[in-house]
């Protein structure tokens, strides 16, 4: 049921950043100065903290659904890819909002690809939370971000150590297991030997006690021949 849940949340956040790049596409064709572009704005800085809120509730219950053992290793792995394009999509998000240049862009997210164009959507307003900050403020920022982000690797890293020792002590108790049903089956087969051994030895007792009676069954008949032979016998006159 948590599993369950877990997913209905990233259908959800998978959900508002489509609706983000629909906004700030629409967004894109009014004026700056219009009403309707205003509004937009709000709505779209409003949903991007959503954003990115619920990506990072879907990032701590991954790792606590991972750290219990609810879920598999192999799970794991597929919705931390899942979260890896919900961060992507997040980058694009954060991308397509900005208002200055390439300069920004690669402080913003060294080592990434950049768009050629600046913007593939044409809308270059930068977040609210960083368009009053200069060059070095930017880079605590990714700094800040670096760090956060190498704290949830760190964590990662930690829960995918454990459920290796897991695994190690699950194929040590099998190895166990193994063993045990090995000694148990040299023993049935031993017991097995024994029985069959003693059934012939009943079958072979039993033959005898069927020829032991007809035996004394001779011997008594040869007895009573001698002595019928040996009693005269006294008829009538």
């Amino acid at each position: 049921m948590a599993g369950d849940m877990w997913l209905n949340d990233y259908d959800a956040c998978s959900l508002l950043g489509q609706e983000l790049m629909e906004q700030i596409n629409e967004r894109n064709k009014h004026a700056r100065t219009s009403s309707a572009y205003t509004k937009l704005s709000a709505q779209i800085r409003s949903k991007s903290r959503q954003y990115i809120s619920d990506l990072g509730k879907l990032k701590q219950n991954l790792m606590r659904a991972s750290a219990s053992y609810h879920i598999t290793q192999r799970e794991v792995e597929r919705r931390q890819r899942m979260i890896d394009a919900l961060v992507t999509k997040e980058k694009q998000i954060e991308q397509a909002s900005r208002n200055e240049g390439q300069s920004r862009s690669l402080l913003l997210s060294p080592g990434t690809e950049t768009y050629s164009t600046g913007d593939p959507w044409g809308m270059n307003e930068e977040p609210e939370a960083l368009r009053d900050l200069n060059n070095q403020d930017l880079h605590q920022h990714q700094q800040v971000v670096i760090q956060e982000q190498d704290r949830g690797l760190e964590a990662l890293s930690h829960v995918v150590g454990r459920q290796k020792q897991m695994a190690i002590d699950i194929g040590n108790e099998v190895d166990s297991q193994d063993v045990l049903i090995d000694d148990l089956n040299d023993q049935v087969h031993r017991t097995d030997g024994r029985i069959q051994r003693e059934t012939r030895h009943i079958k072979i007792i039993d033959r005898k006690s069927g020829a032991c009676c007809y035996y004394i069954l001779i011997v008594v008949l040869f007895i009573a021949i001698v002595v019928i032979v040996a009693v005269p016998y006294h008829g009538k006159p």
